[in-house]
C-alpha cells in the first residue's frame, strides 16, 4: 500500500529525477563501440523507474517487474558484447546516486533506513537476476561455439583419416617392393655395404606411415588379437631403434618385471612403444648432457603391468602437459601432434591408461595394460 511518507519520497525523487539521470549519464561507462551507447538515457529511465516501484509495490509484485526489466537490458548487454563489469558498475552507480538523494531528503533516520534497505533490495535483485540471465546466456553461446570447434575438429581428423588412408596405400605399395628388393640384395651380395643401413630407414619410414594409417579404421579391418610377450616385444624395439640410440649417444637403462604376457595387436602396443621411446631419443638431441632413457616395468596387483620410459630431457610447458595427447598438439617445430594421440587412442583401446608427468629432471611416460590371464589363440577380430 502506498503510504503518504511513501508517497512524498517518490514526488522527492520525480523533483529531482533529471538531475540524478544526468548525473548518471555524465558518470556511466560507456564503450565507443556499444552498439546500444545511445540507448543507455533510456536505461537510466528504467532504473529510476524500478526505484519508485520499490516504494510503491509489494515485494512478490516488485521482483516480478524487476525480472522482466533485467532479463531485457542483460539481453541487450548480451547481444552489445561489452563487459558484464561495466554493466554492474554503472547499476551501482545508479543506486548510489539514489542512495545520496535519499539522504538529503527531510526524513528521520528509521525511515532512512526503511528505504534504504528498499533500495538495495530492488538493486540486488536487478543484479541477481541480470547477471544470471548474461551468464547463462554466454554459456549457451561458449557451449555452441566449443560443440561447433569440436565438430569442425572430429570433420578434419575424418577427413585426415580418408586421405592418409586413400594417398599412403598408394604410397606403400612402391615401398614394399622397395624392401622386398633389398631382401634380394642381401641375399646375392651378403657384403654390400650400407644395405642394412637402408633397411632400417625403410622400417622406419614404414612405421611412419603406420602411424598415419592408424587414424584410418580401414586399416583395422581383419585384426586379430594374439597373445605376446611383452619383455620381448620392448627388446625388439630397442634393436629396431638401436642406430637412433647410439646417433643420439643416449644411455638405455632397463628394470623391467618378470616375464609378462599381453593379448592384443601386438604391432599397435609396438608401435606406442617405438613411438615413445623415439620421441625420448628425439628431445634428448636437445644439448642434453649425458642422455639417458630409463625403462622401469612392474606389476599391478597381478593383473596390469605398468610400464615407464623416462628421459632426462628439456621439460615439457606445463601449458601443453594437459593437452600433448591431443590430435596437432605437439613440442616440434616440424612434428604432427598425432603420434601421442594415436598412442593414446591405442592404450585405451586395449582397457588401458597412458599418461604423462614431467619435472625438471625426468619427463616420465607411464603405460598400464592389462595382463593376459592365459595363453590362448583364440581370435578376436576389432570392433570398427
Amino acid at each position: 500500500m502506498l503510504t503518504q511518507t511513501n508517497s512524498i519520497v517518490v514526488e522527492l525523487f520525480q523533483s529531482e529525477k533529471e538531475k540524478m539521470l544526468t548525473d548518471w549519464e555524465q558518470k556511466i561507462l560507456v564503450s565507443s563501440n556499444d552498439p546500444f551507447k545511445d540507448r543507455m538515457k533510456e536505461n537510466g529511465e528504467v532504473l529510476f523507474y524500478l526505484l519508485t516501484q520499490c516504494f510503491t509495490k509489494k515485494r512478490d509484485d516488485l521482483k516480478k517487474i524487476i525480472r522482466s526489466f533485467s532479463i531485457s537490458i542483460a539481453d541487450q548487454r548480451v547481444k552489445a558484447g561489452m563487459n558484464i563489469g561495466d554493466f554492474v558498475y554503472n547499476v551501482n552507480l545508479a543506486r548510489s546516486i539514489f542512495q545520496e538523494s535519499l539522504n538529503q531528503m527531510n526524513l528521520d533516520w528509521q525511515e532512512i533506513q526503511e528505504y534504504t534497505q528498499n533500495i538495495q533490495f530492488c538493486f540486488d535483485q536487478f543484479l541477481y537476476f541480470s547477471v544470471s540471465y548474461y551468464s547463462d546466456v554466454k554459456n549457451q553461446i561458449i557451449e555452441e561455439k566449443t560443440k561447433f570447434i569440436d565438430t569442425s575438429h572430429k570433420d578434419r581428423l575424418t577427413l585426415l583419416g580418408q586421405m592418409t588412408s586413400s594417398f599412403i596405400h598408394e604410397f606403400r605399395n612402391p615401398l614394399t617392393s622397395v624392401q622386398g628388393f633389398i631382401q634380394l640384395l642381401k641375399a646375392e651380395n651378403q657384403n654390400m655395404k650400407y644395405l642394412d643401413i637402408i633397411s632400417i630407414e625403410l622400417d622406419q619410414l614404414n612405421f611412419r606411415i603406420s602411424q598415419f594409417l592408424l587414424l584410418s579404421k580401414k586399416e583395422l579391418i581383419g585384426k586379430e588379437k594374439v597373445f605376446f610377450s611383452f619383455n620381448e616385444m620392448i627388446e625388439e624395439v630397442l634393436v629396431f631403434l638401436y642406430p637412433s640410440i647410439l646417433d643420439g649417444k643416449v644411455k638405455i637403462v632397463k628394470h623391467l618385471d618378470e616375464e609378462i604376457h599381453l593379448w592384443g595387436y601386438a604391432d599397435e602396443i609396438r608401435q606406442v612403444l617405438i613411438n615413445i621411446i623415439f620421441n625420448a631419443i628425439d628431445v634428448l638431441h636437445m644439448d642434453t648432457t649425458d642422455p639417458l632413457i630409463k625403462i622401469t616395468s612392474h606389476s599391478l596387483d597381478n593383473s596390469y603391468i605398468k610400464l615407464e620410459i623416462a628421459n632426462n630431457g628439456p621439460k615439457i610447458p606445463q601449458h601443453l602437459v594437459q593437452s600433448i595427447f591431443e590430435p596437432f598438439v605437439t613440442t616440434k617445430s616440424l612434428g604432427t601432434g598425432l603420434g601421442l594421440f594415436v598412442c593414446k587412442e591405442i592404450i585405451e583401446k586395449h582397457k588401458g591408461n597412458l599418461e604423462c608427468e614431467t619435472h625438471e629432471e625426468l619427463t616420465v611416460f607411464s603405460i598400464t595394460l592389462p595382463i593376459a590371464e592365459s595363453n590362448t589363440n583364440q581370435s578376436d577380430p576389432i570392433n570398427v
